[in-house]
């Protein structure tokens, strides 16, 4: 087992490093560069800033020394915002993403597998028909789209009540994380329920549920010590990924919905052409998803203890 975290965690460094390279080497085949965003600085300022920054040095030494840095942990400090460092920015908005997106792969999973598991107990009948009815709309509809439709939903709802039921937009209590962070899961979770759905099936009809159903065995027992079981080892395969689709797609709820996170200023950065805030949260996104995916792999082991017999064999 131990053999297998450190091919993971090498594996990892080395997703890391390549995600790094080209993100440096996309930045700065961009036409432009962050300084040309004023149009009156004069070329001693321009002089002067370039030196701050590195940008006058050979890009190969741009590069050394950004991995240098990059090593160290230390992303340097933002074009953009005066005298704020990348590590700040990360440490203050980070929080903000994180719960947003722990909350959606809460909302994504628990109602993904309930959503497959009653479909799945339901078959052809219009439990069954109704989830992949929700489903099919959930995943053929855009994030944006939908944000704007749950913002326009929570207008009329304030309205009709005469007061602030559900907050449109901003950050501050539970009552702004909810409906963003259905919005963010909502794709997740429709995948989550086709998958549960047609593992649910594939455990019915399993013989060892028959054995189960001969002993005696039914309602609440047979359904949390032999089926939910099996159901979760093929929605956990897909959490690696399922983590990676809510990071990018927060990008766009955290807009939609005025919400400071991480992703907010990422895209700001994009827009502004900010290299080392581009760089310094990739990176970070990069390296919070690489270990995401290796804690997914040891938890294998956890769900189905016949992957942790061969995982310490290899």
């Amino acid at each position: 087992m131990l053999r297998f975290i450190l091919r993971r965690l090498l594996s990892g460094a080395i997703t890391i490093w390549f995600i790094a390279t080209a993100t440096f080497f996309a930045m700065h085949a961009v036409p432009g560069d962050p300084l040309t965003q004023d149009k009156a600085m004069s070329p001693a300022v321009r002089a002067q800033l370039e030196a701050r920054y590195g940008l006058d040095k050979p890009l190969p030494q741009q590069y050394l020394q950004f991995m240098s840095n990059m090593l160290h942990g230390d992303f340097g400090i933002s074009f953009t915002q005066e005298n704020r460092r990348v590590n700040d920015i990360i440490r203050e908005h980070f929080p903000v993403s994180a719960t947003l997106g722990l909350a959606a792969i809460l909302i994504a999973l628990v109602g993904g597998v309930a959503a497959g598991s009653v479909a799945a107990h339901f078959r052809q009948r219009w439990p069954d028909r109704a989830v992949m009815l929700l489903v099919v709309g959930a995943i053929s509809v855009p994030g944006f789209v939908i944000a704007a439709l749950a913002q326009l939903l929570i207008v009329r709802l304030n309205q009709l009540a005469g007061t602030t039921v559900i907050p449109v937009a901003g950050w501050g209590g539970i009552g702004h994380v909810w409906v963003p962070a259905l919005v963010l899961g909502l794709g997740t979770l429709a995948y989550l329920s086709r998958l549960s759905r047609a593992a649910m099936l594939d455990v019915l009809s399993s013989d060892y549920i028959l054995a189960a159903r001969a002993r005696g065995v039914a309602g609440a027992g047979l359904f949390w010590r032999h089926q939910l079981r099996n159901v979760l080892l093929p929605v956990v395969t897909e959490l690696g990924p399922a983590v990676a689709a809510i990071t990018t797609g927060g990008f766009v709820v955290e807009l939609v919905f005025a919400i400071p996170g991480l992703g907010r200023y990422f895209v700001q950065a994009v827009q502004q052409l900010d290299y080392t805030v581009i760089m310094g949260t990739t990176v970070f996104y990069g390296a919070f998803l690489v270990l995401v995916v290796v804690l997914v792999d040891i938890s294998y082991g956890l769900i189905d203890p016949r992957i942790r017999l061969v995982g310490g064999r290899g």
